[in-house]
């Protein structure tokens, strides 16, 4: 883990729920959205397709189309109303 965006304070005996971030096993705790998992591992989403610079979602709510990722077949999720599934393989370096 290198410098995550989300520090957990609460809830952490929740059940792990185990997963692939960009080829990395890794795992996220029962019912956390995608956005959740990643940022508690990381300090952005994804790359922004305009600008090349790294975006950590904007409205949290599934309106602004800010946090997509992909799955490793290329179909898109809304990381912020995604919840995380066992087994989920999640691509968010080429997402856009």
């Amino acid at each position: 883990m290198v410098n995550p965006q989300f520090i957990r304070l609460a809830e952490t005996e929740r059940a792990r729920i185990p997963f692939m971030l960009d080829g990395v096993a890794t795992e996220a705790l029962a019912g956390d959205t995608l956005l959740t998992a990643i940022l508690m591992r990381q300090r952005h989403v994804r790359q922004s397709e305009f600008s090349g610079k790294p975006r950590a979602g904007f409205c949290l709510i599934g309106a602004c189309q800010d946090c997509w990722v992909r799955d490793e077949s290329g179909k898109r999720m809304r990381a912020c109303s995604t919840r995380v599934e066992a087994g989920m393989r999640v691509v968010t370096e080429a997402a856009q």
